[in-house]
């Protein structure tokens, strides 16, 4: 049988660690949520997800996965029913024609905090993350997480010299093969149905086609979504990811 490779920074030794580090500087963190996402999906589908293929791309290409958060910022809005956030702002427009729902609390959701307290959240790791040695971050999972990190990438790299990447992907991937492209639809089930399948009820989605499930966004998972396609999701941004890595890291050892 043959031995798992470690790359859970939790589960490493220090030595383990440091070999990691040398061999490849690069940590995986990824930005979960604990969130509505449809009637199918495990309410961490974004940390699932973006473990998932976190640990695989470590298993490839090195480095290290950090373990997930599950706070993160989000759109919001107060309302007389209280306070509204994510997908409960989508509800009216994921439902029949027949009958437009009004946005309301979905089950489940508890994950918001401000745009500040995530970037001064994400400034205390990247911190921490280069002091003991990293050059790459790469961070994925919920969509406004990962965007919000993205708009202040040049300010980790003049601030810490890190190099901070996301695994979206880019239209030459192809339509919809991406990390986490869309909300819950095809995309997102076929992720959780690769890594780990045992997680995804479809049965708990309407039967009738031409009934939209509530605040899934993105292709209908009922007809687009699969195993196979999930895997095809992956291997392509595993190939993809371990260039763009291998190539920073060529261009960090050239400016050594």
């Amino acid at each position: 049988m043959k031995k798992t490779e470690k790359v859970l920074y939790e589960e490493l030794v220090p030595r383990e660690l440091t070999k990691r580090i040398e061999d490849c500087p690069v940590a995986y963190l990824p930005l979960g949520t604990l969130e509505w996402h449809g009637e199918h999906l495990p309410l961490g589908s974004d940390g699932i997800q973006s473990q998932g293929f976190f640990i695989r791309l470590a298993e490839k290409t090195g480095g290290v996965v950090l373990p997930m958060l599950f706070m993160g910022p989000d759109s919001s809005a107060d309302t007389e029913n209280g306070a509204l956030y994510g997908m409960d702002l989508w509800t009216g427009r994921r439902d029949t024609d027949e009958k437009i729902r009004e946005p309301g609390r979905l089950d489940g959701s508890a994950y918001w905090m401000s745009d500040g307290d995530f970037l001064n959240l994400i400034d205390c790791i990247f911190k921490q993350l280069q002091r003991v040695g990293f050059k790459i971050i790469a961070a994925h999972g919920h969509g406004p997480s990962t965007a919000l990190i993205a708009r202040h990438e040049k300010e980790w790299l003049d601030k810490y010299g890190l190099t901070v990447i996301n695994c979206w992907g880019s239209e030459q991937d192809g339509e919809g093969l991406g990390i986490q492209v869309d909300h819950a639809g095809s995309n997102e089930t076929s992720l959780v149905m690769a890594l780990r399948p045992e997680l995804v009820q479809m049965d708990r989605l309407p039967e009738d086609i031409g009934q939209i499930p509530v605040a899934v966004s993105g292709k209908d998972p009922r007809i687009h979504a699969g195993r196979e396609t999930g895997e095809k999701i992956i291997e392509t941004q595993l190939e993809r990811m371990s260039g763009i890595i291998t190539d920073i890291l060529a261009e960090i050892k050239r400016r050594l």
